[in-house]
């Protein structure tokens, strides 16, 4: 859990615009075939645009893609070279990886279908094929199409601490309470911010969403496709808005799922953030409580059970739990693999089992392996580069930078919003604070006249995310384009959710062209 919001496939779970039409897209040539030569923004012809990608068996992915082993035989892996400075097209090139399974039925091929599962900072080279039977219904008519952003993975990837430094950073007290435990918090970001421009220095300034939104056109282009057709989750839902804002014209059939909330500044996202998670551990824990409440270790649930988690959170503060590892599980570590659970309720049972086992039998196994989940850890000690791309797109994102004395000043509303949550998101804000490149905005732009109606995705319960985020960006992106679907459930991810409702529709729009009543509801 970062200040940032991050993607569902950031935990390897099932986590995540053409107006209607009487006939299909067209799916253009096949990118094993000449790519178009029509230019990238601010290209000349015959630029980045008229490359050809040289498709080939993929291997395993790397450390930094998270590892593990190479995906089946029908996926296919290429690299596409984007401009580092999309204003200076002619400049220095950097490598973009990329992976794609073709469509199941070629007859009927509408084109690619792109896909970003957020972060910022998760592999899609690794994560969409790990993801790809929830999408099964889409792959009949698209290539299935998965990236590294640039500074993602394999995709220039921005390298800062090592595994070992990586340990000890995440063992830092994230909710300090002395002068020490603050100025022990800044030493580390200064020393996370130190080894990210001292290992990636020269890509830091170009890893931005704008910069990435291009990279999407010129994938678009080179794989051949008249529109993008693309969908993004959570943080891909922000990447996705500043595409149609910048490329209105390019838009096809785009669904924007577990939706980022343009409008609001790093501080009011972390708030939302801290709200939302507090609302998903209420639900967590009344139906943890309705299943057998004294079996349950949050017992009743609501103000009880918070208090449970408080009350051993303080007691990790000053004695962190033994691991079976070696490793101790921390106070921060501990609110972290708390979070982690929270974006999917197929793992609401491992939460259970890791605060029992925490709060009776003394030991934090189980919510030190979710933590690193979610901190991109594997079993071996090594770490992906979700969390250095995270902070580092945040950081060039966004202008604003926090103190300590901004944080304090507002730990009051934080902690109001969430007892367990608060303190550690309000003092997340701080991690951008002495970054070295400076940020470029405000908040992302969105606004997309004359774009193709866009679906955009919330659902209820979701942690990270919340709802109303969905609702903000439809009104952002603007009358007719933004088409809003709500889904009354929990966790982040709504269509891969499973829902039926839900599937149905967006399946519709992709596969038909079927747009939805705006406000639609799923249950």
């Amino acid at each position: 859990m970062h200040s940032v919001v991050r993607g569902a496939g950031a935990l390897g779970l099932a986590a995540l615009l053409l107006a209607p039409v009487s006939g299909c897209q067209g799916g253009g040539p096949s990118a094993a075939e000449p790519a178009p030569t029509s230019p990238v923004t601010g290209a000349s012809t015959g630029g980045p645009a008229a490359q050809r990608l040289d498709w080939r068996a993929c291997p395993a992915p790397s450390v930094a893609q998270g590892g593990g082993t190479a995906p089946a035989s029908d996926w296919e892996c290429a690299t596409l070279k984007a401009p580092l400075d999309h204003a200076k097209p002619d400049g220095g090139t950097i490598d973009l990886a990329l992976i794609r399974t073709k469509a199941k039925d070629e007859q009927h091929r509408l084109g690619s279908l792109l896909f970003n599962f957020g972060g910022p900072g998760a592999s899609g080279v690794a994560t969409l094929p790990a993801l790809a039977a929830a999408y099964a219904s889409l792959n009949t008519r698209y290539d299935l199409v998965g990236f590294d952003p640039r500074g993602v993975g394999d995709s220039a990837g921005v390298k800062c601490l090592d595994d070992r430094a990586a340990d000890v950073n995440a063992a830092v007290d994230s909710t300090p309470e002395t002068p020490a435990e603050v100025k022990a918090l800044d030493d580390s970001n200064a020393q996370f911010a130190a080894a990210c421009e001292h290992n990636s220095g020269p890509v830091l300034p170009y890893v931005d969403t704008e910069s990435a939104a291009r990279d999407l056109d010129l994938m678009r282009q080179v794989l051949g496709d008249q529109k993008l057709s693309y969908f993004g989750i959570s943080y891909g839902t922000q990447l996705g808005g500043v595409y149609a804002h910048l490329f209105p014209q390019e838009v096809g059939r785009v669904v924007l799922d577990s939706v980022v909330d343009p409008t609001k500044d790093p501080e009011q996202s972390a708030l939302g953030q801290a709200q939302g998670f507090q609302l998903a551990l209420d639900d967590f824990m009344k139906a943890c409580a309705t299943q057998d409440a004294a079996a349950c270790p949050t017992g009743g649930g609501g103000a009880e059970g918070t208090a449970r988690i408080t009350d051993l959170l303080q007691r990790l503060a000053g004695s962190p739990l033994p691991t079976s590892s070696g490793r101790k599980l921390t106070e921060g570590l501990a609110v972290t693999g708390i979070a982690g659970a929270l974006y999917s309720q197929q793992t609401w049972p491992a939460l259970a089992s890791g605060l029992t086992e925490a709060m009776q039998a003394g030991t934090g196994d189980t919510l030190l392996q979710l933590a690193d989940s979610l901190n991109g850890r594997d079993p071996q000690g090594h770490y992906n580069n979700l969390n250095a791309a995270n902070r580092a797109i945040s950081c060039v994102d966004a202008r604003q930078r926090y103190s300590d004395q901004d944080v304090e000043q507002q730990l009051p509303q934080f902690r109001a919003a969430s007892p367990v949550f608060g303190a550690f998101t309000a003092w997340g804000l701080t991690g951008c604070t002495g970054w070295p490149v400076p940020g470029k905005a405000d908040h992302p732009e969105v606004a997309a006249p004359g774009a193709a109606p866009i679906l955009v995705v919330g659902t209820t319960g979701d942690p990270a995310t919340p709802v109303e985020g969905a609702r903000t960006m439809a009104q952002q992106l603007g009358a007719g384009v933004g088409v809003t679907v709500t889904l009354n459930g929990e966790g982040h991810g709504g269509y891969n959710t499973g829902n039926p409702c839900l599937k149905k529709t967006v399946d519709a729009y992709l596969l038909d062209g079927t747009v939805p009543a705006d406000g639609t509801t799923c249950s």
